[in-house]
């Protein structure tokens, strides 16, 4: 009887940029090395906001998302500069061309990470020392690989050392090196999730990995058995370079029914397409860097116009004012056939950097709360049953 031939063991790589902003700025600028350095929004004022930061700062106390004011207090010789997107953009396409050189399956998951399916290679360990040198030699720019069976395995693994660290995570090291860790150390799991764990007796990583499947998926539904099988080392996804693409872009346009003829108009339409796009960046965990709309004339004569943002979003009046501003400035007057709105540059949520004060950073949180009460109440009874007020 025939017998299908054993599927060979993957081997996945992690490569993940060490205080990517930071090491781009100190690139540039060589006499930035070895200084205590900040990448922050509103750099002259008191309240902004540290996007990321060096080792050398991180010794000192500074810290992601700390305020500016207690930064500098934590460290006075603290070297701050604003960011600089277009660059780092820049050295985020030339870190995956080197990636793209030793396998096409490499998954960008964001600006400054990605997943490398290295099944075929026959010395992992020594083309991950090869790829860490030669970002750092030829960029100046330091990374961390986590190298393991699966896309799991090997981000928990290319987080255990940093910076300039090479680690191998296999299934039989999870009892050593994975399951003493407090259960909101894994890789996914949320403080909110952690507390939800907690409270249910699952404290450490091995409390997850042995706990009983109905519990978990009747207290956190399949995302449960999910976090279950992540403890035990299970991850089944495949490194897939399509679905970068996938994310690159989220739009939605519509053809009218009847031509269109002013601001009025455009601005009803817009807000529609700006809920759709919200919606599937909200389903999705994303935000958007760009906003580009399209606008084709009733003689089929088509544009595209684009804005980057200040601050990556997902929210509809963000994305809705932005669309129409640019429909102001780029109207012809003439009638309209179709209009489009489409997210790009767009990125996970977790990974989007905010150049915000405290008090944006909390208005975010609630607008993103107000839009999904919102969301689920017209996907109950119905859209249009949500008037918005203005103010």
């Amino acid at each position: 009887m025939y017998q299908s031939p054993v599927s060979k063991r993957r081997i996945i790589f992690h490569v993940d940029m060490n205080s990517f902003y930071a090491s781009v700025e100190m690139a540039k600028n060589p006499e930035l090395r070895g200084k205590p350095l900040a990448v922050a929004g509103n750099v002259e004022e008191r309240k902004g906001i540290i996007v990321t930061c060096s080792y050398e700062a991180r010794e000192k106390g500074v810290r992601t998302t700390m305020p500016l004011w207690q930064a500098r207090k934590l460290c006075p010789n603290l070297v701050v500069v604003p960011p600089d997107f277009e660059t780092y953009k820049i050295y985020s396409s030339r870190m995956f061309q080197v990636l793209q050189e030793y396998t096409q399956e490499v998954e960008p998951v964001s600006i400054d990470e990605g997943y490398m399916d290295m099944t075929e290679c026959e010395r992992p360990l020594e083309i991950a020392k090869e790829i860490q040198m030669r970002l750092l030699n030829e960029l100046k720019l330091p990374c961390s690989i986590g190298i393991g069976p699966n896309k799991f395995l090997s981000k928990t693994a290319s987080d255990m050392k940093k910076p300039l660290g090479i680690t191998v995570l296999r299934k039989r090291d999870l009892a050593k090196k994975l399951w003493p860790l407090k259960v909101g150390e894994m890789h996914g799991i949320g403080k909110k999730t952690e507390e939800k764990l907690n409270k249910y007796g699952i404290i450490t990583v091995k409390d997850l990995a042995e706990a009983v499947d109905y519990e978990l998926k009747h207290r956190f539904g399949i995302n449960g058995i999910k976090m279950k099988e992540r403890a035990n080392g299970i991850d089944p996804r495949p490194v897939d370079p399509s679905s970068a693409s996938d994310y690159r872009s989220i739009g939605s346009s519509t053809t009218l029914s009847e031509d269109l003829v002013s601001v009025t108009e455009a601005e009803n339409v817009f807000k529609k397409l700006a809920d759709k796009v919200t919606a599937r960046l909200k389903a999705k965990g994303y935000v958007a860097l760009t906003i580009a709309i399209t606008i084709r004339y009733s003689d089929r004569k088509t544009i595209t116009r684009s804005k980057m943002l200040r601050n990556a979003t997902h929210r509809q009046e963000e994305i809705c004012k932005t669309a129409l501003d640019l429909f102001r400035r780029h109207w012809n007057h003439e009638a309209v056939r179709l209009l489009g709105i489409t997210a790009t540059e767009v990125i996970e949520r977790e990974h989007a950097t905010y150049q915000l004060d405290l008090f944006s950073v909390e208005k975010n949180e609630k607008d993103a709360l107000l839009h999904d009460v919102m969301s689920s109440i017209e996907r109950k009874h119905g859209e249009g049953i949500i008037k918005r007020g203005k103010n």
